[in-house]
């Protein structure tokens, strides 16, 4: 039954790709769309999403966790209403199942029938003037080092917010409070500011020759019920800037540093992290290689001194590998992608990663910032290993997505001496329809 989900919208799309306009079923959304708008007098408008991913993973948590393969389905319905043009309400609907996992299912992929936004705006597409967004919604800052959505995962993250800022032109002065909610399976997501972000990110005016400038300050604060688990609380100061821009002969540039300050607990916190891409496209190859470093604690046993790097409420699908098996803590990295633009609707992806830890004595972290294993002595080396993955995607028509990919990861002399040394390999196959 599961694989009958699959069949029919490939061979739909197979058999319709050539089809009248009035045959071509997926365009249902944008002409319901269409009459919605022209009955409310444009003030109305409706968005829906279906995702169906099957997955199949071998040594998860590198031989801690069972291997698992399970049907990842999510759907959305939203619904949007501007009854002014400065003016905005929307709220958006999530369902998110795990048929073939089991019951033991987690809240990170199962979270039935619940609120994923729910929001005002004003003067959200002014150009030069005060704007303002409040309530819950998904959001990315930056290249969503630190704060975004993972929208790869099957229960998305959102936040608890409020945001106002002062746009002119390109240039944009925020301050933000932002804060996820506790993700609670059968029953509606509860708000948790004991968990939150606050602070200022700022978009500078463009520099000559298309060179961009973003600079922010944030305070990261978490106590016991916002999930913290040592003694007292958590406050971290992050001063950060993100530059982009073109360097010569097609080559350009993204880097991003990161400093901060504050405690963890009853210990001090110094931390830094750094993230530089150079890209260019090639033909039909956009080609990219980039380093990736987040700081760790030098002497874990030492109680006064904390230095492993706070990703705060990062989105990192890809960033560290297609299989994203790590976060931005302790750690070194290095990627190579090449993505071949085969035909406009599709795509073929390869990406290469190979992990090192920046202190031997700290541990290997997941994409969620929690600890995969950790060698106190240091014995067990610094090389975690290397992950090569493919995936390919094709939207035979705008609605429509399809997709598949697999990795492989090799082990590191870390990997075989701190974990069960169980190398993980990862297989999918998604398709998505939305408007």
């Amino acid at each position: 039954m599961q694989f009958r989900r699959w069949l029919w919208p490939l061979a739909a799309a197979t058999c319709f790709s050539q089809a009248p306009l009035g045959a071509q079923w997926w365009a249902a959304g944008d002409l319901l769309n269409q009459a919605i708008g022209k009955s409310s007098g444009g003030t109305l408008s409706l968005s829906f999403e279906v995702r169906s991913r099957l997955e199949h993973r071998e040594g998860q948590s590198f031989g801690f966790d069972p291997d698992r393969s399970a049907d990842f389905i999510r759907t959305r319905v939203g619904i949007a209403w501007k009854p002014a043009g400065w003016l905005k309400f929307a709220a958006r609907m999530q369902d998110s199942r795990a048929p073939l996992y089991g019951l033991n299912a987690p809240n990170t992929v199962r979270d039935p029938a619940d609120l994923q936004e729910a929001y005002l705006e004003i003067n959200g597409d002014a150009k030069r003037g005060f704007g303002l967004s409040a309530g819950r919604r998904m959001f990315n800052f930056g290249d969503s080092r630190l704060i975004g959505v993972p929208d790869w995962s099957n229960v998305a993250r959102t936040f608890d917010h409020a945001r106002v800022w002062w746009q002119a032109g390109q240039a944009r002065i925020e301050f933000l409070m932002v804060s996820p909610p506790r993700v609670r399976p059968g029953e509606f997501n509860r708000m948790n500011l004991s968990d939150r972000v606050w602070g200022t990110y700022n978009v500078l005016p463009e520099l000559a020759h298309g060179h961009r400038a973003e600079v922010y300050l944030l305070r990261h604060d978490q106590d016991a019920a916002g999930g913290f688990t040592g003694q007292g609380t958590l406050g971290v100061n992050s001063f950060g800037s993100r530059w982009t821009g073109p360097i010569a002969a097609g080559w350009k540039y993204a880097v991003e540093g990161v400093v901060q300050g504050g405690h963890v607990g009853s210990a001090s916190h110094r931390a830094g992290a750094w993230s530089s891409v150079l890209s260019k496209t090639i033909g039909k190859v956009d080609a990219s290689v980039e380093y990736k470093y987040a700081s760790g604690t030098a002497h874990p046993e030492d109680s006064t001194r904390s230095s492993t790097f706070d990703q705060m409420y990062a989105a990192n699908h890809d960033k560290f590998g297609h299989q994203d098996l790590f976060g931005w803590r302790n750690l070194h990295n290095i990627r190579g992608l090449a993505v071949w633009r085969v035909r406009p609707k599709v795509t073929l992806n390869a990406m290469f990663d190979d992990y090192w830890l920046a202190q031997a004595r700290d541990g290997l972290y997941t994409g969620a910032g929690r600890q995969i294993a950790r060698s106190a002595s240091g014995s067990a080396g610094r090389h975690v290993g290397e992950d090569f993955d493919f995936f390919a995607t094709w939207r035979p028509v705008k609605p429509l997505l399809f997709g598949a990919g697999c990795g492989v990861f090799v082990k590191g002399e870390f990997i075989r001496k701190a974990t069960p040394g169980i190398a993980p390999v990862y297989v999918y196959f998604f398709q998505s329809y939305s408007f």
